[in-house]
């Protein structure tokens, strides 16, 4: 099988040197790009009910940029003035350089860790008597609140977005010969939108070993994966496979 147009269940990316555009290139595939979730922030009357008082914290823990956009939502509308005081702990240098967006950078106490949660975790553990906030999503990994108790730290979880479903009904109709998906939300949405999907010669490639079982339970076949020693990113995974298959191995 000639692989000739993929989807991405992700927002197209805003930079112009994306591999999926390399990719796209090289190959001479068409790559559409559709977020099959998006996230609504949760409203500041729900966030009270959670009992989160922003004046008790002295350090805020982001895991992503959507955790950034939305404490720095609550606070405006809560009319809280966040202090030049504040910690802020970010899990990657991507979510600390987004962070740039609020704050001056050089003038705030900020903590990076590398990539995964666990790797900032021995950086949070340094601080034991600060009071931590984790403005998440309804769906956060169950290691994050482990691995925090696991500190023996100060902390509190509080929802203030939550991801929803994305509307896919004009896809009912349309063939795709590569579904790329990268979190078991994905999967539910595709499933929500279309109940009777059935996969066929559908290829279907997943990043992450939870998004592979989500996509095993529901009886469906994983083609493509990553991250893998030989294949680290999606990119590679998908070019990977498309070199071999248009060679007609």
């Amino acid at each position: 099988m000639k692989v000739k147009t993929i989807l991405v269940s992700q927002p197209e990316p805003k930079i112009e040197n994306s591999p999926y555009f390399d990719l796209q290139e090289k190959q001479k595939v068409k790559i559409d790009f559709r977020p099959f979730i998006h996230v609504e922030g949760v409203p500041v009357k729900e966030i009270r009910l959670q009992k989160v008082d922003l004046t008790n914290y002295t350090a805020i823990i982001l895991t992503s940029r959507n955790a950034v956009d939305h404490f720095f939502r609550v606070a405006e509308e809560m009319r809280f003035k966040v202090p030049d005081s504040m910690k802020y702990f970010c899990q990657s240098e991507a979510v600390a350089y987004y962070l740039q967006k609020y704050v001056v950078y050089r003038k705030r106490k900020i903590y990076v860790g590398k990539r995964t949660f666990s790797e900032l975790s021995p950086i949070i553990k340094k601080y034991k008597d600060e009071t931590f906030l984790l403005p998440t999503t309804d769906k956060l990994k169950p290691e994050v609140p482990e691995i925090l108790d696991g500190l023996s730290v100060n902390w509190k979880e509080a929802v203030f977005y939550k991801t929803v479903i994305s509307d896919l009904s004009d896809l009912a109709n349309v063939y795709y010969d590569i579904l790329v998906f990268f979190s078991p939300s994905g999967i539910d949405s595709l499933f929500k939108n279309f109940p009777d999907f059935k996969q066929n010669d559908t290829k279907i490639a997943v990043f992450g070993n939870t998004t592979i079982k989500a996509v095993e339970s529901h009886g469906l076949r994983v083609d493509i994966s990553a991250p893998t020693p030989e294949t680290p990113s999606m990119t590679m995974a998908l070019e990977k496979y498309i070199t071999e298959m248009n060679k007609g191995k």
